[in-house]
């Protein structure tokens, strides 16, 4: 006799309320697909107290112990409406541009000193490799791996290194095939500076001073030729970029290791998770700062053969990034 009166009185509760609830459903799912901020006035209040109705309803239902399949489609319905009603209507073109014109350049700015170490890793093992090749030529071997050097080296005449820096047939295995080995290279360096910078820093700043090395021994074999300028310029159209990248993954790397070294009054979990929040936003900058290189590399160095345009092109990218980072999203005064 009980079950029967608990089931007439859960039938009775639902249809004195279930046109409110189909309402309800009707309206959060155009507010799912559509988005708040796109329905009328009209449907918005409505859905406001809908929403509010409903959780109400909700409560007298687990007051009087009605049937689990109702409580379980009230409490599905009044999340999603809750979610529509309060969560953040912003879609994924708004959170993109949010990103890009606060979050990254204020996070760059924030970061400033780890973001100068990565770029001092880097100097310093660029200097450190030129100036070890004009000590020995034989170090170029040791830094340089046999398949990016493609069979250059000290060996190599000056016609041969000339040729490749100026060849504009991609289908030749010249510089353009160094350059592809490079992207490459350096995309997983980046990655890698990133992710274990949180191993107290070593291994993020010993990978980014490697890379010098590398670039250092390479710039210092065309030097050697007198193609130091014209090195450069073909460098400098993506190089400007992609290097740069590589020492803000590095920064962020050892913002991350910072925060565990030195928590302050913090636990380290607690350390890392705030450092994590700038850090992860320097690790997307350095990913959309690749994959600009890698246009601008397999554009740049076919199409471009002037020395003096490169120049002017890869440093004035440098120029527009680092405007980026100084100027957006500042607060007016």
């Amino acid at each position: 006799m009980s079950d029967q009166s608990d089931i007439m009185r859960s039938a009775r509760f639902r249809a004195e309320r279930e046109t409110d609830w189909r309402k309800l459903e009707a309206l959060t799912a155009k507010a799912e697909k559509q988005g708040l901020n796109r329905m009328s006035f009209a449907e918005a209040r409505d859905l406001a107290s809908l929403y509010r109705r409903s959780t109400t309803a909700l409560s007298i239902a687990r007051q009087i112990s009605l049937d689990r399949a109702l409580l379980r489609y009230l409490e599905a319905l009044t999340s999603r409406a809750y979610l529509s009603v309060y969560a953040p209507q912003e879609r994924l073109g708004g959170l993109l541009r949010r990103f890009l014109t606060q979050g990254a350049p204020q996070a760059m700015r924030r970061s400033w000193a780890f973001i100068l170490i990565g770029f001092l890793c880097m100097a310093l093992g660029a200097i450190a490799g030129y100036f070890l090749f004009f000590e020995n030529a034989s170090w170029f071997h040791v830094f340089m791996p046999p398949e990016m050097a493609g069979g250059r080296g000290p060996d190599s005449s000056t016609e041969q290194l000339r040729s490749v820096i100026y060849d504009n047939d991609p289908d030749v295995n010249g510089l353009g095939a160094f350059a592809t080995l490079l992207f490459s290279h350096n995309t997983r360096i980046a990655i890698f500076v990133f992710g274990l910078g949180a191993f107290l820093c070593v291994p993020a700043i010993l990978l980014t001073f490697y890379n010098g090395l590398l670039l250092g021994a390479f710039y210092a074999l065309h030097v050697e030729r007198g193609l130091g300028l014209d090195l450069a310029g073909w460098l400098s159209i993506h190089g400007v970029t992609e290097l740069s990248a590589i020492c803000i993954a590095c920064g962020g790397g050892v913002q991350l290791g910072a925060a565990v070294l030195f928590p302050g009054q913090r636990t380290r979990g607690d350390a890392l998770r705030d450092a994590g929040r700038d850090a992860v936003k320097l690790a997307l900058v350095a990913a959309i700062m690749l994959i600009a290189a890698a246009l601008l590399e397999g554009f740049g160095r076919q199409l471009i053969q002037d020395r003096t345009a490169r120049f002017v092109i890869g440093w004035g990218v440098g120029a527009l990034w680092l405007s980026w980072f100084v100027f957006a999203g500042r607060k007016r005064s």
